[in-house]
């Protein structure tokens, strides 16, 4: 997340669909340019190989942007049978090659299956994760691997799109945490020749999908009222939690930082408040039937 010091406080979330050879943070710039707003964040990067759904977050909508870290996620990824890079992906050198054995569908579906699931993968070396403060892949650069603990993930969905005698397209759905470039190389040894990811599409994160999203050229196109106007509201990803509408008493004492008593029979739970129509922020709602404020929004600006 960054900050200008001159600008527009706006406030919203836009779904951008990102380019194929940009990083996350270019694309993010570019479109924070446009609205020239003070403040934007993106949820969940991509690759500058990968293309697809990038949710930018504009002001106080960059404060629900770690929830939607956590949101599941969904790809179409494209698999080079018989080639291996130090990277993962078509960016990277090659460091080896291997025949590719003749393969049935059949073959291929039962490998899928074994990566679907819950499982432990380990993270790759060129990935954003740090070890003592530095980032692998600038370790990588350098030549040095270290060890990587497994991280548990879920792949929720592995299906086979089409195949070619020596690629393997894929859709795949997963949680958080997941590297497909990664899945592709383990699918690849287990096939007995190896894979590398030549292209990535995701197309879904939580609980929006890529045909929402627009273009770097179709924001641009747009007036600044329809630009403005394309902005998805700030609590759109929380639809899943419980809203609380409060009385102008209870949203006062919220907004001084008070509990409110708040009798309910569900379980400690986190919800949304609202002023009448206004989103005010997060709640929670505890054992002892007390309403707390978990984060509050200031979308007055």
């Amino acid at each position: 997340m960054s900050k200008r010091k001159s600008g527009l406080n706006v406030h919203g979330i836009i779904l951008l669909d990102k380019r194929l050879g940009i990083s996350s943070n270019k694309a993010l710039q570019e479109v924070r340019r446009l609205f020239n707003a003070n403040k934007a964040g993106h949820t969940g990067s991509l690759d500058p190989l990968a293309t697809g759904l990038l949710p930018l977050c504009f002001g106080e909508a960059t404060k629900v942007s770690a929830l939607m870290l956590d949101d599941d996620k969904r790809y179409q990824v494209t698999v080079k049978l018989g080639v291996m890079t130090d990277t993962g992906d078509a960016e990277g050198q090659i460091i080896e090659t291997k025949p590719v054995p003749p393969l049935s569908l059949e073959e291929i579906q039962a490998c899928l299956a074994k990566f679907t699931g819950a499982q432990a993968q380990v993270p790759p070396m060129y990935s954003a994760l740090k070890h003592n403060g530095k980032k692998l892949y600038e370790l990588a650069r350098e030549g040095i691997t270290i060890e990587r603990e497994p991280r548990h993930i879920t792949i929720y969905e592995l299906n086979l799109l089409e195949f070619t005698p020596e690629t393997l397209t894929l859709d795949v759905a997963c949680s958080k945490g997941t590297y497909i470039r990664s899945l592709a190389e383990d699918i690849g040894h287990d096939l007995g020749c190896g894979g590398t990811v030549t292209a990535l599409r995701r197309t879904q994160a939580g609980q929006f999908f890529l045909h929402e999203a627009k273009t770097i050229e179709q924001l641009s196109a747009l007036t600044s009222d329809e630009l403005h106007a394309s902005l998805m509201p700030v609590d759109k990803p929380l639809g899943n939690l419980l809203a609380i509408h409060l009385s102008p008493e209870q949203s006062k004492a919220i907004s001084f930082g008070q509990a409110i008593d708040f009798k309910t029979n569900e379980s400690k739970q986190n919800v949304r408040l609202y002023a009448e129509s206004l989103f005010l922020g997060l709640g929670e709602i505890g054992l002892n039937d007390k309403l707390t404020t978990v984060r509050l929004f200031n979308l007055n600006d």
